[in-house]
């Protein structure tokens, strides 16, 4: 199967088409308000509000008796922004930390959680059939509908992240510095809470409370690490998770028996994998050829300066110099890599064969180099 029979079965089939809609508007808001999450290091925050969203389906299935979308979709923002409020009274009225909080609330809220819809299994009507289907997801279920929900829900989040922009920049970086020039950061901090709750909400169909949380922390991750801009982060993590949401939506429709939600997981899993290992800035790869240039930038430096010693011993500083004494005079370690680059660099100059000296260029550079070192 080549590109264009997937571009066909994409744009002629509704299901596919449905879910491919729903991961990617899914995917952008996730993305932008992991960043926030990131940023602010919360990342347990997801993973408790997105746990405590389930007694709030079962509840309302409980009082109305529907499952339609919106409706699924009011019952998990509320119980996702109580356990908001819980979580924020705990850490500033009490002395317990953050994290501690929240895994309480992931704790007791999905205990209640799932007691509740084991009860609805048990003695509930016919029509609470797939309320489990919310644990991880059941992207296959959605109708164009839903998407149009999500995208209207999503919207609002996105159109609130654009509105306190200036607000939320500040918060993430410097709380305290904003409280001093009179900012609302408790009521901001409720706010910004409540648009990663509703990124929750977005995303319960698609991944289902279990897996929820990968999303709200992988793309912000990820796009942390090729920029330091917050506004190339936040489009890199709605992009990034468009990406994601597309991608394990594909991968799921065309490969069977294989579930959406995990999937959209692992392909989360591997741009994280791929951005820590391969970003110009912060990657693994990026690190470890800086930390190599800085030795040999060291060593070129060690073999300078012990060459300069050694000159200061004769009437001239090109006096030259036996390989074998730089090499002792730097504890045996291996000096002819070092001298070539310093040669071509026109700092040292090869006499007869293996004897060194240094140039009157690289006789500034040490000296310039001293003079730097003593005014430190």
């Amino acid at each position: 199967m080549n590109w264009g029979d997937v571009l066909a079965l994409v744009v002629g089939d509704y299901t596919i088409r449905t879910v491919l809609l729903g991961a990617a508007v899914f995917g952008v808001v996730s993305g932008v308000l992991s960043c926030f999450a990131v940023l602010r290091r919360q990342a347990l925050l997801g993973d408790a509000m997105s746990h405590a969203a389930l007694p709030g389906v079962v509840l309302v299935f409980i009082l109305t008796g529907s499952k339609a979308m919106p409706v699924l979709m009011l019952g998990a923002l509320i119980a996702g922004w109580v356990g908001v409020l819980f979580v924020l009274f705990v850490t500033h009225e009490t002395r317990i930390k953050e994290d501690s909080a929240l895994g309480i609330v992931l704790a007791v809220f999905f205990g209640v959680g799932l007691m509740l819809l084991t009860w609805v299994q048990r003695t509930g009507p016919a029509s609470q059939s797939g309320l489990d289907k919310f644990l991880f997801g059941r992207a296959a279920a959605l109708v164009m509908e839903d998407v149009a929900t999500m995208a209207l829900v999503g919207m609002l989040g996105l159109l609130c992240v654009a509105l306190f922009w200036k607000e939320f920049k500040l918060l993430s970086f410097d709380p305290a510095y904003a409280a001093t020039l009179g900012f609302p950061t408790r009521r901001l901090d409720v706010l910004l809470t409540t648009l990663i709750v509703l990124a929750v909400v977005v995303g319960l169909q698609m991944v289902g409370v279990v897996l929820m949380s990968a999303m709200l922390v992988a793309p912000g991750a990820a796009a942390r690490q090729w920029t330091d801009k917050l506004g190339l982060m936040v489009t890199l993590g709605g992009l990034f998770g468009a990406f994601i949401g597309v991608v394990g939506a594909l991968v799921s429709s065309f490969v069977p028996n294989l579930p959406t939600g995990p999937t959209i997981v692992v392909v989360a899993t591997v741009l994280v994998l791929v951005s820590l290992t391969f970003a110009p800035h912060r990657g693994m790869v990026a690190q470890w050829w800086r930390r190599r240039q800085q030795r040999r930038q060291v060593h070129r430096r060690a073999v300078l300066a012990a060459m300069a010693s050694m000159a200061a011993h004769h009437p001239t500083f090109d006096h030259p110099h036996e390989e074998a004494a730089i090499r002792a005079a730097l504890g045996g370690r291996d000096v002819r890599p070092t001298l070539d680059v310093l040669e071509q660099e026109g700092l040292v100059q090869r006499a007869n064969g293996q004897r060194w000296a240094l140039t009157a260029r690289g006789r500034d550079v040490v000296q310039q180099r001293g003079q730097e070192e003593r005014e430190a």
